[in-house]
């Protein structure tokens, strides 16, 4: 069993037969499925969550027989606890669906159907709208003027603007950034690159040229002989760079600007769809942009341009 997997199993709360079956599915998203890293420490966490849960429901550690045979009380006392705990509805349909998915897979590997889920109605999620950033506040954070002055090397700074340049300039996730390698790096006359998104899908991104220049910059001032497939971003001491680092920037960014909490990394991606579309963009090419699967997804960054939109009118007209 290789050590991550046995590490797995060891932290589960469950008896030794459904442990190792949610080691196996968990093992089956990874190398099969492809999930991304994020989204699987995401369903392991929930399914951890839910095996002490009924660990602590039983008076022991549940067992594939205990699992199939639960009944839709427990499962809605399960969610009654995370929603008691102010776990919001986005993250107890997440859960549910982690669940649902290793109850297919003890289905497919002969445990046994667990129907309590087929009674079961996914809690409601309020609909959130992306929060983008002004265009100006935006454009800031992926300089180095802002950050002038810090106490940091030059080329850390220079890094995280060109990391939080890609994300506003080109869209990305901050994982698509970090997971760049070198000689794929977008500068000179390379004006797009392939990156890989959610679900392993790959979709071609236009680099423009104040990105290119970000990432030239730290390329000039980076310390390090950078490996042809290693990294392009890399930490203070030359190894792979942590999506923490980059949020603890941004966090310092929002002081020095004075931007509300919700001016995440993330929001930068947002702020480029937001943007794109506010000069008449058109949706399904930023559906494309942004690597989303289905348009609906997308279709979210029409009602944040509507509210911009309606503010100004409301702010104004002088009917208003």
């Amino acid at each position: 069993m290789p050590r991550e997997d046995a590490l797995a199993h060891a932290a589960l709360p469950a008896a030794p037969d459904l442990a190792a079956i949610v080691v196996a599915w968990l093992g089956h998203l990874r190398n099969e499925r492809r999930l991304a890293a994020l989204t699987l420490e995401a369903y392991g966490r929930d399914i951890r969550q839910f095996l002490a849960f009924l660990t602590e429901r039983f008076d022991a550690p549940p067992t594939i027989a205990d699992f199939v045979g639960l009944a839709p009380a427990d499962l809605r006392a399960f969610l009654a606890r995370r929603r008691a705990e102010e776990i919001d509805g986005r993250s107890l349909q997440r859960a549910l669906s982690s669940l649902r998915s290793l109850a297919r897979h003890i289905a497919r590997e002969g445990g046994g159907a667990a129907s309590a889920f087929a009674a079961l109605r996914a809690p409601r999620a309020a609909r959130r709208l992306p929060r983008a950033l002004p265009v100006a506040d935006a454009r800031a954070v992926a300089t180095t003027a802002v950050r002038e002055g810090e106490a940091r090397e030059p080329w850390i700074i220079a890094r995280d603007a060109a990391v939080l340049a890609l994300l506003y300039g080109a869209g990305l996730r901050i994982g698509e950034a970090l997971s760049i390698r070198r000689r794929d790096a977008p500068i000179g006359g390379v004006d797009a690159i392939t990156v890989v998104g959610k679900g392993a899908k790959t979709r071609s991104a236009a680099v423009i040229a104040p990105v290119r220049a970000a990432i030239e910059t730290y390329l000039q001032l980076c310390p390090y002989v950078l490996k042809a497939d290693g990294p392009l971003f890399v930490g203070a001491k030359g190894g792979p760079l942590s999506p923490r680092i980059i949020q603890l920037a941004m966090e310092r960014l929002r002081g020095a600007l004075g931007l509300p909490d919700t001016a995440t990394p993330h929001a930068l991606r947002h702020s480029f769809a937001t943007h794109l579309l506010a000069r008449g963009g058109d949706l399904r090419t930023i559906q494309e942009l942004l690597g989303h699967a289905s348009l609906s997804t997308t279709q979210v960054y029409t009602a944040v341009d509507g509210a911009r939109l309606i503010a100004a009118y409301r702010a104004a007209h002088p009917r208003a």
